[in-house]
């Protein structure tokens, strides 16, 4: 039995239909996002320049959109759940003092 070893970037759904490397086309089939992204790569650092660890890659503008890159190695472990603090926080004041009108 094949253990899961990729999930979307985007929504976290499992990758297993995905053939690896991965093709400039494949999207999650879940959420429909592209796969062949900068978020997914294992290059990709927000502490660095460019927010890629690979120092010859062209710079790609959009890190959520598919892309050329021949450096693209992909990486598991990129989802990021969306941090709901502020719907949280705005919850919690509308109990306090009631909804805004």
């Amino acid at each position: 039995m094949r253990e899961t070893l990729l999930i979307c970037w985007k929504c976290g759904a499992s990758l297993d239909a995905l053939s690896l490397p991965l093709s400039r086309t494949d999207e999650c089939r879940a959420c429909r996002a592209q796969q062949h992204v900068c978020r997914m790569c294992r290059f990709y650092d927000t502490g660095k320049a460019k927010s890629c660890a690979e120092p010859v890659a062209d710079e790609v503008h959009d890190k959520e959109r598919a892309n050329f890159c021949g450096y693209f190695v992909v990486a598991g472990g990129r989802f990021r759940p969306r941090d709901d603090a502020a719907e949280r926080a705005t919850a919690a004041l509308e109990s306090l003092f009631g909804a805004k009108k």
